[in-house]
């Protein structure tokens, strides 16, 4: 049987780090995926799919990770469930991150989301072509707006 998820987004906000009683860290965050099409609005819907990563990745995804970083996820989905604060039982499903890519540093994520608002120039200098790139992944994969969150 095959339980493969493969993910490219934006996290919908700062990665939560915690630690098991027995010392073993643990993250959860929400990434914001685009749909490959769009409404009948013309607009490009988002589903937002909650992740989580233990151990060394979880520190790592928590101290590298912001809300607004591109990342790229290599999982499986996980089902669980529990009886809610008010007794009714809650369904979760999540992505457990096996692998997770940081896809732009700090000063790409913040000159690619002020580029964005600015006209594209292309050229052939090879460093005005990663700009680019970097430029059609935001364009691509845009930072959620508050109002779309579901919480």
């Amino acid at each position: 049987m095959i339980n493969r998820v493969v993910l490219v987004g934006r996290l919908t906000k700062d990665p939560e780090l915690k630690y098991t009683p027995s010392g073993i860290a643990v993250t959860r965050f929400t990434l914001a995926v685009n749909r490959p099409f769009t409404n009948q609005q013309g607009q490009r819907e988002a589903d937002f799919v909650n992740c989580i990563a233990w151990r060394k990745q979880a520190e790592n995804i928590s101290n590298f990770l912001r809300k607004g970083s591109l990342a790229g996820i290599d999982g499986r989905i996980q089902t669980s469930n529990f009886d809610g604060k008010d007794g009714n039982r809650v369904f979760m499903t999540e992505v457990v991150a096996d692998q997770v890519q940081f896809l732009e540093t700090k000063k790409e994520q913040h000159q690619g989301h002020q580029q964005s608002q600015q006209p594209h120039h292309h050229s052939n200098n090879t460093m005005q072509q990663q700009n680019n790139y970097g430029n059609q992944m935001n364009e691509q994969y845009p930072m959620p707006n508050d109002d779309d969150l579901p919480f």
